[in-house]
């Protein structure tokens, strides 16, 4: 799994395929290009009905599943399949989050991978990895989940723990606030974000696993997929 970096964080969760072969994504394209040549390939009352519609219903009408069907303007709602438990203010009004080693490498994973996300991010990307300790598929503990492929090339899952960069905390209050997080889902926090999901990518990409996979949410930049097998 690798990781693409953008201003604020990092964001791209890749996988291996079934077979285990090496993943690569590629840039995704703008879905409103292919617009004026869908209406044209429409015929009769379709093409008129399709016309009077703004392009991001026309969008939806396409768009992958989404937890709940819910999408609108072409995009999904960061609730379509519901909220993060807690605010960031209410995380951060709570005392400092301890625990084991489990719960430094779920917290680690958090901060390199979706510190730059929102509230309800975060809590979407400590669903994946621990629906993955929960599958038969992966490890069954966050630390081996988290590191699985580390040192191997192009093995990776989470790719901070084989880019070559240091990984050095230079937010210690997002760490904090990480650490709460990594601490409420380890103890049995809610997980209905993401309905199931193992996968997530960066919505400026467009990697071949996930056309294998059914999409159950989008949350900022993240689209989470779910492994059905």
């Amino acid at each position: 799994m690798k990781r693409a970096i953008c201003a604020a964080g990092t964001f791209l969760l890749m996988a291996t395929t079934p077979a285990g072969a090496d993943v690569t994504a590629s840039s995704s394209t703008d879905p409103t290009l292919s617009l004026n040549t869908t209406l044209a390939s429409v015929m009769g009352s379709e093409h008129s009905g399709l016309a009077a519609l703004s392009p991001g219903r026309v969008r939806s009408l396409g768009a992958p599943f989404s937890g709940n069907g819910a999408a609108t303007g072409g995009s999904f709602s960061t609730t379509s399949v519901g909220r993060a438990p807690y605010t960031a203010a209410e995380l951060d009004a709570m005392g400092r989050a301890r625990g084991s080693r489990q719960w430094a490498c779920l917290t680690e994973a958090l901060y390199f991978e979706a510190r730059g996300e929102s509230v309800e991010g975060q809590f979407a990307v400590a669903e994946v990895v621990l629906n993955r300790v929960d599958s038969p598929n992966y490890p069954d503990n966050i630390c081996d989940v988290v590191n699985e492929g580390t040192g191997r090339r192009n093995a990776c899952q989470f790719s901070y723990t084989c880019d070559g960069i240091p990984d050095v905390v230079t937010e210690p209050e997002v760490h904090r606030r990480l650490g709460q997080i990594a601490r409420i889902m380890m103890d049995g926090g809610s997980r209905n974000l993401t309905a199931g999901a193992t996968h997530y990518h960066a919505d400026w990409v467009n990697p071949d696993w996930a056309s294998a996979y059914p999409q159950t949410a989008q949350i900022g930049v993240h689209l989470f997929y779910r492994q059905q097998y």
